[in-house]
Parts: structure tokens; sequence; C-alpha cells
């Protein structure tokens, strides 16, 4: 494997709500070029999106230019990703269930089966990753360092 193929310069972010919009004022500070995609058209998130550093795009743009894709959104819509497009990305899964969010789901709650291998089986062909399992937006901004921090 190349070194191109390792290094994220790009970061694209699927949701554009508390968790995607902290970690994209995060990366865009760290000097990464951060997209953003809320669900639908980019314009009404897009001066919000620019005050933190970052650019809004739809979800086709946000895949198209990015060297890794964050998933931010509800669980219960993983499975309105697009795989195909997703297929041989590194996919950084941030989604967790919560029925607040997601409803009370049967299918997200069965202890046979976890989050992420549902995530992994629809996005069959991506590198998924999981990260920040119920790691509170709010801590991820708290607790962040400057640049070159140990």
């Amino acid at each position: 494997m190349d070194d191109d193929r390792l290094t994220i310069r790009t970061l694209g972010i699927l949701g554009a709500g508390r968790l995607g919009t902290v970690i994209a004022r995060l990366a865009a500070s760290a000097g990464y070029r951060v997209l953003v995609a809320g669900s639908g058209d980019p314009a009404p998130i897009a001066r919000r999106i620019a005050a933190i550093g970052a650019t809004a795009a739809s979800a086709d743009a946000v895949i198209a230019a990015a060297d890794a894709v964050l998933l931010a959104l509800p669980l219960g819509r993983y499975q309105s990703l697009p795989s195909e497009q997703l297929r041989g990305m590194l996919v950084i899964d941030a989604m967790n269930y919560w029925w607040g969010a997601d409803g009370a789901r049967a299918d997200l709650n069965d202890p046979r089966t976890s989050t992420s291998e549902l995530v992994q089986a629809h996005l069959d062909g991506a590198r998924v990753v999981k990260a920040l399992g119920h790691m509170g937006y709010q801590d991820l901004e708290d607790e962040a360092r400057p640049a070159g921090a140990a």
C-alpha cells in the first residue's frame, strides 16, 4: 500500500449535528480540509459549517473528495449509506445506538450482533473502523488540545 493512501488530507463527515460539527471544527483547526454533508441540500448549513472552517457539500461530493469518511449520523440511518460509493474507503463509524434519536429498535439492540458488525455488513468492501464509542461531543470539545500537544 502506498503512503498517499494512508494519509488523510481531506476528512469527509456525513452528519451535521452536534458530533459532526464538533469533529469538523476540531479537524479544521488541526489543519485538515473538512467537508460536511447534512441531510439533503448543503445550502442551509453552509454558513454554519463555513464559520467553523469547513465546507458544506452534498453527501456524494463529500464521499468523492474525501480520503476518509466519518459517520456522525443517527445509527438507525446506516442502511441509507451508499455502500457502493464507500467501497474501498476508510470509514470511521462514530454512530451509536441511542433510543432518543433512533427510536426503540430491536435490530439495533440485539446483543448477538454489534452495531459495528451491522455497519460493516452494509458497507461491504469499505474499511470500517469504530471510533468515539460513547464519547460525547461535549467531551471532545471540552478536552480538545492545541495542535502539537502531547
